[in-house]
């Protein structure tokens, strides 16, 4: 590969990478950046760059694109799909054009399968490929989910996504392949630490490119989907249509106690980030437990409402600005402000709180063990008898769930404590969460768990 200065912009929570790349003459070409800019904007100033392009890829449904925003404060050109259809100013392309960025060029790739106006950016050092940013296409070890448009184009999708990844296999061995989606996106990236191949690695060891032939290809693609945030199925057409500009960073206004009442009795979500701790110990009646940690996000998207005003309850420890920009880069921008003083200012003004049971693997006794981590995650052991919930159909199926002792439990608790609080809201009362995930019931106890295959 040719010596080209690119910089990954790694966001851990989603799992997804943007990347800045030096085009040496002052300017800076970004590719699927999202509104959270600070990233991009310090290894531009660091090296005193001004993002001249903003290329996206997909009209990408996991965040909101920052290049509406760079156009309009920095003056940057957008490129992407003239198939996408945004209502905004940007350079639309097809398949085969060519960007000048000074010395190096970028050439679109029609690429569709992930969504149907999918481009790969293709960048030449002079003639020689030097990497191609395939966004939702080929991914490190796999290829993104094609069932986020409807479940009757999903198939469909899915063989054009396997086309898409053979056109890709015949780049030459040496070109780098720089994806958006990485481990830990809901977009079907597998786990693991590499986020950056190259095309001859990816031909030997991706098993989706080894697939016999495109059925088996579709068979093995849509055998690995999982669920996913709900949230997914919206940013798309916020992107399409353009997201927001904002004025100002955002930020968490202070509210006391009266504010935060009146918000709540006009429909208002509580949402707490305290840690489980802090949560179990004492929260405000129905507040709904999401800890803040890197997939703060991810689960915000998918258990908390949008169209609804959010009133934050955070812990001392941590930052109201980092919790604004995680709820923003995902499209709520419905936060209506924190609880100033928290659950002490709360009780203090004379409200209720109420606490939930924290236990651990040796005080399991005969409660109904509700696992409500992925399916995935479940199938590979779980406890023996336990019943099996995804914490993202919790809500909805709370009802249906008879009110008698129950400890949820996930990997380590935080997920679960989110289900104890759905629970909680929707009336159920003895629950318990596990201070823990299964490997440490499994160590406790001396027993194996179960698996399906």
């Amino acid at each position: 590969m040719t010596g080209i200065d690119l910089v990954p912009l790694v966001d851990e929570g989603l799992g997804n990478s943007a990347y800045l790349v030096d085009l040496g003459d002052g300017r800076a070409l970004v590719v699927d950046v999202s509104l959270d800019l600070r990233g991009a904007w310090r290894a531009a100033r660091r090296r005193g760059l001004t993002v001249a392009f903003a290329a996206d890829t997909h009209l990408h449904a996991d965040f909101l694109s920052g290049a509406r925003h760079l156009a309009a404060t920095e003056g940057t050109q957008i490129l992407a799909s003239a198939a996408g259809h945004r209502e905004f100013t940007h350079n639309g392309l097809h398949d085969g054009d060519e960007i000048d960025l000074g010395g190096l060029r970028l050439r679109a790739l029609a690429t569709p399968g992930h969504t149907h106006e999918h481009l790969s950016f293709l960048l030449l050092d002079g003639d020689t490929p030097a990497g191609v940013f395939t966004g939702g296409s080929l991914l490190v070890g796999s290829a993104a989910r094609t069932d986020l448009v409807s479940a009757e184009q999903t198939e469909d999708l899915a063989r054009q996504q396997y086309a898409s990844l053979q056109r890709l296999a015949t780049l030459p061995d040496e070109v780098a392949v720089w994806p958006t989606h990485g481990a830990g996106s809901f977009c079907s990236a597998p786990p693991g630490t590499e986020r950056t191949s190259t095309i001859g690695r990816e031909k030997t060891s991706n098993p989706l490119l080894r697939a016999e032939n495109e059925d088996g290809f579709v068979a093995d693609l849509l055998g690995s989907l999982g669920s996913f945030p709900p949230y997914f199925l919206r940013l798309s057409e916020v992107n399409r249509r353009g997201s927001v500009v904002l004025d100002t960073d955002p930020a968490l206004p202070p509210l006391d106690v009266g504010a935060v009442q009146s918000l709540l009795t006009d429909g208002a979500q509580l949402v707490d980030t305290r840690s489980v701790p802090e949560f179990a110990a004492g929260h405000v009646p129905g507040a709904l437990s999401i800890p803040f940690r890197p997939v703060f996000a991810s689960w915000l998207g998918w258990l908390a409402p949008h169209d609804r005003p959010l009133v934050i309850v955070r812990g001392a420890d941590q930052d109201p600005a980092e919790i604004a920009w995680q709820a923003t880069k995902i499209g709520y921008t419905n936060l209506a402000g924190e609880l100033t003083g928290g659950v002490d200012a709360w009780t203090a003004a004379g409200h209720s709180a109420t606490s939930t049971r924290l236990v651990r693997a040796g005080q399991l006794g005969r409660e109904r063990i509700l696992d409500i981590r992925q399916t995935a995650e479940f199938a590979a052991g779980h406890l023996p008898g336990a019943t099996h919930i995804e914490l993202g159909e919790l809500a909805a199926r709370a009802g249906d769930l008879s009110r008698e002792p129950t400890v949820l439990m996930c990997g380590h608790g935080e997920r679960a404590m989110g289900a104890a609080s759905l629970l909680e809201q929707a009336g159920h009362r003895d629950l318990a969460v596990l201070d823990g995930g299964p490997q440490d019931w499994a160590t406790v106890s001396g027993r194996s768990l179960e698996s399906r295959t």
